[in-house]
């Protein structure tokens, strides 16, 4: 679905957006910049067919609609019984 489940201090940090102003919401439409939304979605949907990506770089929009670079690992999350979750 592309919606934020997760939103560490880092995150934060850089993008001035708390973890509750993000959780839930998409991360492609709402803080991803136009040029980079398809290549964004194809990494995070990847990672949800068990294709991961480490370190894949893409400008993310802040909470004061400045432009930053940030590095993406979009990691393919499972639970105890090996299934995909997220």
């Amino acid at each position: 679905d592309g919606l934020v489940n997760e939103w560490n201090y880092k995150a934060a940090e850089i993008t001035k957006f708390t973890q509750a102003e993000v959780m839930g919401k998409n991360l492609v439409d709402e803080f991803i910049t136009v040029e980079y939304k398809t290549a964004v979605k194809a990494v995070l949907d990847n990672a949800l067919q068990g294709q991961e990506t480490a370190n894949f770089e893409f400008p993310l929009f802040t909470k004061d609609d400045d432009r930053v670079e940030v590095l993406l690992n979009a990691t393919t999350r499972r639970n105890t019984a090996g299934n995909i979750v997220g």
